[in-house]
């Protein structure tokens, strides 16, 4: 099938479902998901679709629309998993660690599950319900009020406050997008305000984003990527990418299904 048959029938997807997935479409169309990639980016270069985290959309002023936390959980599952093991791995027992909301920190929740004596500051239900156990004693679960967003964040006044009373080891952070000029970026204003409290109030900054993020802009910026202590990403990450990356955050860690792979530098 040639380059302009693809994008063609990339673009019959997007329209008739509104978007659609890098996953769904390698499948389709029997290609790599690099093709995938390249034909989305050629199409979104054209102004007919806009590249999102793990797929295409349909065009519009999506800067400011998050997606729903159900929506997003049925993305990017392999590569979450992959990056939620290398996070665990950076996190020692004893520290006090912050996660704000999304499907990647609770998938690093899942994998934190095994280490001890730990004390979890978190504006996300989920990842609050799951880590909270009365059998276990050495595990203390803090989770910050506020007012619940599409992604399943509690974020405001109420969650902002709390969290600039608090100082934590490390801050597990999700994102929405990543480029070199916006840093990185959420579609939610006030859950914007809320990450902001959250960096604020780590020693180091440890970010979990799938290769898909990249490229991807929100409406609010959360931090530079040179406020960026650690950053956990997958083997699909481009090597354009990661160079980028590698220049300005701490430490690009690399995570797939066997090992870990480091950039720049020191953890």
């Amino acid at each position: 099938m040639l380059a302009r048959q693809r994008q063609e029938r990339i673009l019959d997807e997007v329209r008739a479902h509104g978007g659609v997935r890098i996953s769904d479409l390698v499948d389709l169309l029997d290609v790599s998901d690099m093709t995938v990639r390249r034909d989305i980016e050629q199409l979104s270069a054209r102004g007919l679709v806009e590249r999102v985290h793990g797929g295409a959309a349909a065009v519009g002023g999506r800067s400011s629309e998050e997606p729903g936390f159900v929506a997003k959980s049925a993305l990017a599952q392999q590569q979450k998993q992959a990056i939620a093991r290398a996070a665990a791995r950076l996190i020692s027992p004893g520290e006090t660690v912050a996660m704000s909301a999304g499907t990647t920190t609770l998938a690093v929740a899942q994998e934190l599950l095994a280490v001890p004596d730990l004390t979890v500051v978190t504006n996300s239900p989920p990842v609050a319900d799951l880590m909270h156990d009365p059998g276990r004693p050495d595990r203390t679960v803090i989770l910050v009020g506020g007012v619940r967003t599409p992604s399943n964040a509690l974020v405001g006044p109420v969650a902002v406050a709390a969290l600039r009373t608090l100082h934590v080891d490390t801050l597990i952070l999700g994102i929405h997008g990543m480029t070199e000029r916006a840093g990185l970026t959420t579609p939610n204003l006030v859950e914007g305000e809320t990450d902001r409290a959250l960096v604020e109030a780590a020693r180091r900054v440890l970010v979990v984003a799938d290769h898909s993020k990249w490229g991807v802009i929100g409406l609010s910026t959360i931090a530079d990527l040179a406020d960026v202590d650690v950053l956990v990403s997958d083997a699909g990450l481009t090597s354009t990418a990661r160079e980028s990356l590698s220049a300005v955050v701490g430490s690009l860690v690399i995570a797939d299904d066997e090992d870990i792979h480091e950039d720049g530098g020191d953890a």
